[in-house]
């Protein structure tokens, strides 16, 4: 295959530029959310090999905590679909 060929499908367009920013949004807005909730799922394990009486309430706020970075994830999502289909 020749260098000239390739050459167009190699241009900088809207529509390209488009979908790598809907990429990153949801890269980015991914990573964190996943991060933090490694984080605390760990750091609960921590608590209750500590006091395992806690398990409950630990287990109840942890949940709850991975509900809203969760959120986070989806709003990237959201973004993400508006930026490769709206915009």
């Amino acid at each position: 295959m020749e260098l000239a060929t390739l050459l167009p499908l190699l241009e900088f367009t809207d529509d390209g530029l488009k979908y790598i920013g809907a990429g990153f949004a949801i890269g980015v807005g991914g990573l964190a959310p996943a991060l933090a909730i490694g984080m605390m799922a760990a750091k609960a394990m921590e608590a209750i090999g500590r006091n395992p009486e806690a398990q409950p309430q630990v287990q109840s706020s942890m949940i709850l905590a991975i509900v809203f970075a969760e959120a986070i994830a989806i709003y990237a999502l959201v973004v993400a679909i508006m930026i490769g289909f709206i915009f």
